[in-house]
């Protein structure tokens, strides 16, 4: 059954992985698409090359992303670093103190870390306006602009230690390749009448694990981890229970290692850098008065766009952040 926080990925480096990661990949593949994939002879042979592909991006991925961002509250200096993305210092302390990953970390087993390392995600917002702009002496009206603006801040895989959160991050990434290649499925199924069954189960079962915030998405309900993958196993079963002919089956393997196997024809990584003043306006260059905000956006083949960083908190500093009250 597939385990929402199963790990499978280590300290591997591109292109030097155990025997061990690709066998549980490719089930996990299996696990995270239609079981029934397993029906297809040979389908580990056949999906290999395509997720050793996407293993290969995945990690690239990872890697390129920049040592962790120092976050520091209680010292405004610290703040710089990240002031851009925020309305205000006190938006930036209400996002880390009330994140419900970030406090179900601090909770756990690991909460003595000195530190906490985890993902910064959030969207950006470009729009086209028309404001006033001081030309030497002269106020100009409705000049063109582009306002610059971040939200729905959130935190994933905190972690005491940057390549504990890294190697969450490689198997989220993983699992992103998946949800694209189970949408695929779920669209593909849905073209036949007779398959409208399996089909709506494979939707339930995105549907479920997009609830739980799998790969990139945000969770939209509180998380049950238990709970989820019980739902799982049982839409599983029903699915099993469906079956499915050989020839139909080998079609939709030959879906799964399609993006699998062009990973980067469906989810891309590229570092941007933009300019943004004290109002959001978009600059030209850099300035006195202008945040340089460098990140790296996350995009896939359905037009989704997420900006991500590391950063590292100094878990002291946030238990007493945490403990302020909102």
């Amino acid at each position: 059954m597939f385990k929402l926080l199963q790990s499978i990925f280590g300290g591997e480096r591109r292109g030097e992985y155990p025997e061990s990661l690709i066998k549980m990949a490719i089930e996990r593949t299996v696990d995270g698409t239609d079981p029934w994939l397993r029906a297809v002879s040979g389908y580990k042979k056949k999906l290999r090359p395509a997720v050793v592909r996407a293993i290969d991006h995945v990690v690239a991925m990872v890697d390129a992303l920049p040592p962790p961002v120092p976050v520091h509250f209680e010292n405004t200096t610290g703040e710089r670093p990240l002031r851009g993305y925020f309305i205000s210092a006190r938006e930036m302390q209400d996002v880390f103190s009330r994140d419900r990953n970030l406090a179900e970390f601090m909770k756990g087993p690991a909460a003595g870390s000195s530190q906490v390392v985890a993902m910064l995600a959030m969207d950006k917002q470009e729009r086209a306006t028309f404001g006033a702009a001081l030309s030497g002496d002269i106020v100009t009206h409705d000049v063109p602009m582009v306002t610059v603006s971040f939200d729905a801040h959130r935190l994933m895989d905190p972690t005491g230690d940057e390549q504990e959160t890294r190697r969450c991050l490689k198997r989220r990434a993983f699992d992103h390749l998946l949800s694209l290649a189970l949408k695929q499925l779920s669209s593909v199924k849905g073209e036949r009448k007779e398959l409208e069954q399996h089909r709506t189960l494979l939707q339930a079962k995105l549907n479920l694990l997009e609830r739980e915030g799998w790969g990139f998405d945000p969770a939209t309900a509180q998380s049950d981890i238990a709970k989820a993958e019980e739902r799982l196993g049982q839409i599983e079963g029903q699915l099993q229970d469906l079956g499915g002919n050989y020839d139909e089956n080998e079609a939709y393997l030959k879906i799964v290692a399609e993006v699998l196997g062009n990973p980067e024809q469906h989810f891309l990584s590229k570092s941007e850098t933009v300019f943004v003043n004290q109002v959001g306006i978009k600059q030209i260059e850099a300035a006195t008065d202008v945040h340089e905000l460098s990140f790296t956006e996350l995009y896939n083949a359905a037009g989704r766009r997420l900006v991500v960083m590391l950063v590292a908190l100094d878990a002291e500093e946030l238990r007493r952040l945490s403990a302020v009250p909102g």
